[in-house]
C-alpha cells in the first residue's frame, strides 16, 4: 500500500517533468512563443487545484476508489490524446482534462495514508511516501532528456498514457478504505460544503497560507529551469535534464531531514529552519547565481531542501489539526500549494530582464510574504496550532 501511494505521488511531477526538456524544441514544434507553450504547465496546474477541491468532498461521501478509477481512466485517456495532438491548443486542452485526472489520483492518495494510519505512524508514511515520490522528478527529466535522442516530443506522452494504465490496474485491485458508517452522509451538494467547513477553520487556513507560499518560487523555478539552462547558460537538453535532477535529488532528503529532527524539536522551531533554508538560498542567487550553471544549481540547491521539508512538516500538522474528512483537508491543502504554485508559473512568465532575476523576485517575494503570514499564525491562533504540535 505504502508503495502504491508513493507511485499515485509521482503522477503530478511526471506530468510536468517528464517533458521539461523538450519545452523549448516544443516552441519550435509548434510555431509558437515560449509563453503559450508554458501554458501547457500552468494550466495543468490550475486545473489540478480545481479539480482536487471538488473531488476530494465527493471521495468523503463516495469512498476513494471509485474517484480514483474515474480520475485514473480520464487520466490514462488524456494522455493518449496529447501525444496526438495535432496543434498547441489540442495540446492545452488535453493537459487540462489530464490535470483533472491527476487531482483526483493525487487527493485519494493523501486521504488514503489518513484512512489507514494515525499519530507517529501516520507522520513516518507521509515522510517515507514524500520521499519516494520524489523520485519521480529526479528520474523523470533524465529520461525525458533521453527519450529526445530518439524520439520526439510524444513519446514523453506515450509513457505518460502507459503509467496510467498500470496505475487503473492497481486501483482496480484496490480494497475500499472508507467504510460506508465514515463516509458523510449528506447529499451531493452538500458534501461539497464540507469545503467551507474546512476554509471556516481560521487556524487551519492561516497556518495553510504559510506553507502555501513556499509552492510558488519552487513552480516558478519547474517554469523557468529549462529556459536557464538551455538559453542562458547553453546547456544541451540532455545536460539540463541531469543538472534539473540533481537538484531534484535534493528533495529526497527534506522528509527523511523532517523526520530526524521532528523527534527532537517543536513544529515551531521546525518552521524556522524551512524559512532559513529559503532565504539563504535567495541571497546566495541574488549574489552569484549568474556566475554559471553550476553555482546557480547549488544557490537554488537550500531551497529544494526547504520546500521538500516544508510539505511533509505542513501537510502531518495539517492534517493533525483536522479531525474528520480527510479526504476534504487534503484536498483543501493541495489546493492551496498548488494555486501558490500556479502564481509562481504565472509569474515566471512576466517579461523579466532575465529569467534568473525573475527567479529570485519572486523567491525574496514569497518568502517575505510566508514570514509575515506566520508571524499572524503565532499572534492569533499561537494556542490553538500548538495543540496539534
Amino acid at each position: 500500500m505504502v508503495i502504491f501511494i508513493a507511485f499515485m505521488n509521482m503522477f503530478v511531477p511526471l506530468s510536468t517533468d517528464l517533458y521539461l526538456p523538450a519545452l523549448p524544441e516544443m516552441s519550435g514544434y509548434f510555431s509558437v512563443s515560449q509563453s503559450l507553450v508554458s501554458l501547457t504547465l500552468t494550466l495543468f496546474f490550475v486545473f489540478y487545484a480545481i479539480s482536487m477541491i471538488l473531488l476530494g468532498p465527493l471521495s468523503d461521501k463516495y469512498g476513494r476508489r471509485p474517484i480514483l478509477l474515474f480520475g485514473t481512466s480520464v487520466y490514462t485517456l488524456a494522455s493518449v490524446l496529447c501525444a496526438m495532438a495535432p496543434n498547441i491548443y489540442v495540446l492545452i486542452g488535453a493537459r487540462i482534462v489530464e490535470a483533472i485526472g491527476s487531482g483526483a489520483i493525487i487527493t485519494v492518495s493523501t486521504a488514503l495514508v489518513k484512512d489507514i494510519f494515525s499519530g507517529s505512524k501516520m507522520k513516518k508514511i507521509l515522510a517515507v511516501t514524500q520521499a519516494l515520490g520524489v523520485i519521480a522528478p529526479i528520474v523523470a527529466p533524465v529520461i525525458g532528456g533521453f527519450l529526445l535522442t530518439f524520439t520526439a516530443w510524444h513519446g514523453a506522452f506515450v509513457l505518460l498514457s502507459v503509467l496510467g494504465a498500470i496505475n487503473f490496474i492497481l486501483a482496480c485491485l484496490l480494497t475500499e478504505t472508507l467504510l460506508p458508517q465514515s463516509r458523510y452522509q449528506g447529499t451531493m451538494l452538500h458534501s461539497l460544503s464540507l469545503l467551507l467547513e474546512v476554509a471556516h477553520r481560521k487556524d487551519f487556513m492561516l497556518l495553510l497560507l504559510v506553507f502555501a507560499c513556499f509552492s510558488t518560487p519552487f513552480m516558478a523555478y519547474i517554469n523557468l529551469s529549462s529556459f536557464i539552462y538551455v538559453e542562458h547558460f547553453g546547456l544541451s537538453a540532455q545536460t539540463y535534464s541531469h543538472f534539473y535532477a540533481i537538484n531534484a535529488s535534493f528533495s529526497i532528503l527534506g522528509p527523511f531531514l523532517y523526520l530526524k529532527l521532528s523527534r527532537r524539536l517543536s513544529k515551531f522551531r521546525l518552521t524556522y529552519i524551512c524559512f532559513a533554508l529559503a532565504v539563504f538560498s535567495a541571497i546566495a542567487m541574488l549574489a552569484v547565481g549568474r556566475d554559471g550553471a553550476v553555482v546557480f544549481l547549488m544557490c537554488y540547491v537550500p531551497y529544494t531542501l526547504a520546500n521538500s521539508f516544508t510539505r511533509s512538516h505542513s501537510m502531518n500538522w495539517l492534517l493533525s489539526i483536522t479531525d474528520n474528512n480527510a479526504g476534504t483537508a487534503s484536498s483543501v491543502i493541495k489546493f492551496m500549494q498548488t494555486m501558490f504554485g500556479s502564481f509562481g508559473m504565472m509569474a515566471a512568465a512576466l517579461p523579466w530582464p532575465d529569467y534568473i532575476h525573475g527567479l529570485n523576485v519572486i523567491m525574496i517575494f514569497a518568502v517575505m510574504l510566508s514570514f509575515v503570514l506566520w508571524q499572524l499564525v503565532q499572534r492569533f491562533h499561537g494556542d490553538t496550532i500548538a495543540k496539534a504540535a
